[in-house]
């Protein structure tokens, strides 16, 4: 039982629940990662996809496992938490905003050609070995996704290990769960991006708690209800469109 209030804090049933918004957010954040890999790859050879993204794959455990040892370093950076709310405000804005441009219909998709690190390199290792390096890069911006998302729901490091660490996991053996999942319930993207941005904002909060630590508002930010409700909000939004398209077919879903 000990090991248990050190891996999951002192309220275990809190502890779970979080872990179990974890599991959520991070697979749904690989799905989301995996996608755009696999746009990046789609104009090299066909013989050459699957080993460019092989790499990917590789780099992504490297990244994700950086940010696993730094973790308990990057919690005790105050700053670092509101510059990760807009970060992840920013993710949910740019996928909001596409959603609403006229005739966007692919997916998000990543213009190699306008990336300068590309545009360095393809000229002096080729084209394979340059799309290879920004995806490495993006691996690293998808790692950072992942903690602060974890960060967003618990200062307990244990935890926030977990949830990198199922990060890891997820870019494995859950994301083409997901992927089959958010096929048949196209509208949990948008739910997740949803989620995102109600990670960023509890984040971007911090700022305010920072420099008025004395105010109600702060305690109340900084209580353990409202890390609850934020679990509770999550799981919630999740679960109540499924069953409602399960049982009303609304949200639409796509027939089996």
């Amino acid at each position: 039982m000990d090991i248990l209030h050190t891996l999951l804090g002192d309220d275990i049933q809190a502890g779970l629940l979080i872990i179990l918004n974890l599991i959520v957010i991070e697979s749904l954040l690989s799905v989301d990662n995996a996608a755009v890999l696999a746009t990046m790859v789609m104009d090299l050879p066909k013989e050459q996809r699957s080993r460019a993204l092989k790499y990917g794959i590789i780099g992504a455990y490297v990244m994700r496992g950086i940010c696993l040892l730094c973790a308990a370093w990057l919690v005790q950076i105050w700053w670092l938490k509101p510059l990760g709310g807009l970060y992840l405000l920013y993710l949910a804005f740019d996928y909001f905003k596409g959603k609403g441009a006229v005739g966007d219909d692919e997916g998000e998709t990543v213009n190699k050609e306008k990336s300068w690190l590309y545009r360095a390199t393809v000229g002096s290792i080729g084209t394979f070995w340059a799309t290879v390096a920004l995806v490495e890069v993006m691996d690293l911006a998808f790692s950072i996704d992942n903690v602060f998302a974890a960060v967003a729901f618990t200062d307990h490091i244990y935890l926030i290990y977990i949830g990198v660490f199922i990060g890891i996991l997820a870019m494995r053996f859950v994301a083409q769960a997901f992927v089959r999942l958010i096929e048949r319930f196209p509208f949990l993207e948008t739910v997740a991006f949803l989620v995102i941005a109600v990670l960023g904002l509890k984040l971007f909060a911090s700022l305010y708690a920072h420099f008025y630590p004395a105010s109600a508002m702060t305690t109340i930010l900084n209580s353990h209800k409202a890390d609850i409700f934020v679990s509770v909000f999550t799981v919630t939004v999740f679960v109540l469109p499924v069953l409602s398209s399960l049982l009303f077919n609304f949200p639409k879903r796509k027939l089996v």
